[in-house]
């Protein structure tokens, strides 16, 4: 059972600058009607705190290699969001774990390219019925309607190609700020 699902629990903001955490109500307790949540500020210095999920845990405020250390998660979208079943999953606990994490999904994704290069397309009804049996789980990773439709080497191409430029960009990012 979910325990995020039995109440409503608030939210978790971490200030990088004041090296602070608060909880922070949602807007639906507050104003029923509203549509759109606000960006949460800092009640200290003003600037836009990061939501880190209901999982987090922040160090203590003296401790800034801690600090660098979850803002180093933050930057590349690591953060501590689950349904609260099995915690968050897997948290690297250093920046060269962060490159070897990132590069690890890079790699896998890589894997599931190679899949629609080589994949031959289905002709036919019966054709796209084995080739989902056989390959379901690359299907649906692409479309979730794979079972209904054909889904083409193309759109599988294109899906992991953007997929492996974002883990790229963030491993970008992350060597970038390794070198300062």
């Amino acid at each position: 059972m979910c325990r995020y699902a039995m109440m409503v629990y608030k939210g978790h903001y971490a200030c990088f600058n004041c090296q602070k955490t608060f909880k922070r109500r949602h807007l639906k307790d507050v104003d029923r009607d509203a549509q759109v949540s606000v960006e949460a500020k800092c009640p200290e210095c003003g600037s836009l705190m990061a939501n880190m999920g209901l999982d987090f845990k922040s160090p203590a405020k003296n401790d800034d290699k801690q600090w660098a250390h979850i803002k180093d998660l933050y930057t590349v979208g690591i953060t501590f969001h689950s349904c609260g079943c099995s915690g968050p999953g897997y948290i690297p606990q250093d920046r060269k774990a962060i490159i070897n994490y990132l590069e690890k999904i890079r790699s896998e994704y890589m894997h599931a390219l190679v899949f629609w290069r080589y994949r031959i397309e289905p002709e036919n009804k019966k054709e796209r019925e084995l080739d989902y049996q056989k390959n379901s789980s690359h299907l649906w990773a692409v479309n979730r309607n794979a079972f209904k439709e054909t889904v083409t080497n193309q759109e599988g191409i294109n899906y992991w190609l953007k997929r492996i430029n974002e883990v790229e960009e963030r491993l970008h990012i992350i060597k970038a700020d390794q070198k300062k």
